[in-house]
């Protein structure tokens, strides 16, 4: 299963995220959340998180780092 994590826009982060949009509304105590996007420059629409609680809470994957030992 994927492992996501958070940063707001006052770089405080939330960590261990299982369920993204329904875990951060637990933690922040909320019952309504946005979704956030971002355009790139070909005008592609990119959903990158929520808008939960007046915070803006980009999301990413968190994966382990695993590297080829020879």
């Amino acid at each position: 299963m994927k492992t996501y994590m958070a940063v707001d826009q006052h770089g405080q982060t939330f960590h261990n995220l299982k369920h993204p949009r329904k875990d951060l509304m637990e933690r922040l105590g909320s019952t309504h959340a946005d979704k956030m996007y971002i355009d790139d420059k070909n005008n592609n629409s990119f959903h990158t998180g929520y808008i939960i609680a007046g915070l803006w809470l980009s999301l990413f994957i968190v994966t382990p780092m695993r590297k080829k030992v020879n």
